[in-house]
């Protein structure tokens, strides 16, 4: 490998960028599952779920045969003039987007509705359903990454040092961005709401139906910029609020 190759560098710092931007999905979904544990387990969960995700990606990275072959279907049905056909990727986008959309929806509900406390004490997630959860959507999100990498880099070494650099970006904003989150319930809400796009979204690519992303990603940026300037309205009239009458 050719260290002084600039197109090497390139290559490495667009891919991680790429990745962190792909990881922000992945990093709501751990600080929303995190924030249901106890305090003095949060913080812990968030560095198991995405210590978890490094791993996956690095295996499926290291395992790039296995994974082209996942593109492979193993199911086909003909209805009328549309074949549908069922390949090891699809299978995992679907599942994986009807179990993001599910939990998010359920997510919501909670937070509408409130839960009753005897059931809420009963049902109290544990450190390790938390993390089994996280552990489950790392697949398909690490599917989706990895293949992008695939995408972008010819050399592997590239690809799994793309991903451990960001990685160390998202461990090192995971607590920042989770405490934002919790303070924030509006922000909390629009993240579970991005997360049912997301959800729909992989659905969709499971049914071979391609959405480009950067649609996804300018309406999710979009959002957030209106958020931010509405909580800056409401701390604004907070303030007027508190000031002494003239």
């Amino acid at each position: 490998m050719d260290f002084t190759n600039p197109d090497l560098w390139i290559s490495l710092l667009t891919l991680t960028l790429l990745e962190i931007v792909l990881g922000i999905d992945n990093l709501i979904f751990i600080s929303i599952l995190s924030g249901k544990l106890p305090l003095d387990q949060q913080a812990k969960a968030r560095k198991v779920g995405l210590s978890l995700a490094l791993i996956t990606r690095i295996l499926l990275l290291l395992s790039l045969s296995w994974v082209m072959k996942l593109d492979k279907p193993f199911w086909q049905s003909e209805l009328g003039s549309y074949t549908l056909s069922l390949s090891g990727k699809d299978l995992i986008l679907l599942l994986g987007g009807l179990f993001l959309i599910g939990k998010s929806t359920y997510e919501i509900h909670e937070k509408l509705e409130g839960v009753d406390g005897e059931k809420s004490t009963k049902l109290a997630p544990t450190f390790t359903s938390v993390v089994t959860q996280i552990l489950l959507l790392d697949i398909v999100f690490s599917l989706d990454s990895v293949i992008t990498a695939v995408g972008m880099a010819n050399q592997v070494i590239v690809m799994v040092a793309a991903v451990v650099l960001a990685m160390v970006v998202m461990l090192l904003f995971v607590n920042q961005i989770s405490s934002f989150v919790d303070r924030h319930p509006t922000i909390k809400m629009l993240a579970l709401s991005f997360l049912i796009l997301i959800g729909t979204m992989l659905v969709a690519e499971g049914f071979h139906q391609h959405i480009n992303k950067g649609y996804i990603y300018f309406a999710m940026a979009f959002s957030v910029m209106v958020e931010l300037l509405n909580m800056r309205l409401r701390k604004a009239q907070k303030v007027e609020l508190h000031q002494p009458y003239r």
